[in-house]
């Protein structure tokens, strides 16, 4: 429930109260202290940025071990552009390879190679140590429960779903 104070002119912006403020500071920092812990985490012990590793988790749930990339791209919450490079980088590191789309001429599949998923499994036991260590161990399970449904609804209120929407992966 919003309860910023409104302004008497309605092109005057809805300044954020001294409290959301507060709010919206801490969710920053701890997003990008986050964010720095665990791609510095995994560029230490695997060799990649965090979101690579995102990618390669996402093939390794998919059936097959494989996504058309603009599946991945929707799915990881990033540009098709931006997808492309990481591919491409993770196919010199033999982790993952690219198929052309039977049923589309234009599309393409990632697939995790075999060697992606040894790596998964070499790197998954330190990368959730990190996860656990910098979020779930500092809070409660209420805490947990709460922070979970916060982060759905912001998503979910970023993800339009009418037509013309402006998303990384459409871009």
């Amino acid at each position: 429930m919003n309860t910023a104070p409104t302004s008497a002119d309605p092109r005057e912006p809805r300044w954020l109260t001294a409290e959301e403020q507060r709010v919206w500071r801490a969710y920053i920092d701890a997003t990008t202290l986050l964010e720095d812990h665990l791609d510095r985490q995994l560029q230490r012990d695997a060799g990649m940025p965090h979101v690579y590793y995102g990618l390669l988790v996402k093939l390794a749930e998919a059936p097959d071990r494989r996504l058309r990339m603009t599946e991945l791209a929707m799915s990881a919450k990033i540009t098709r552009s931006r997808l492309s490079h990481a591919v491409a980088r993770l196919e010199k590191s033999g982790w993952v390879r690219r198929e052309d789309c039977p049923s589309d001429k234009r599309g393409q599949f990632a697939v995790l190679t075999d060697e992606g998923q040894e790596m998964l499994a070499r790197h998954a036991p330190g990368h959730v140590n990190a996860v656990r260590q910098a979020v779930f161990d500092r809070l409660t399970p209420e805490q947990q429960k709460s922070l979970g449904e916060i982060m759905r609804i912001v998503a979910e209120g970023l993800q339009p779903s009418e037509a013309g929407a402006d998303l990384p992966w459409l871009r």
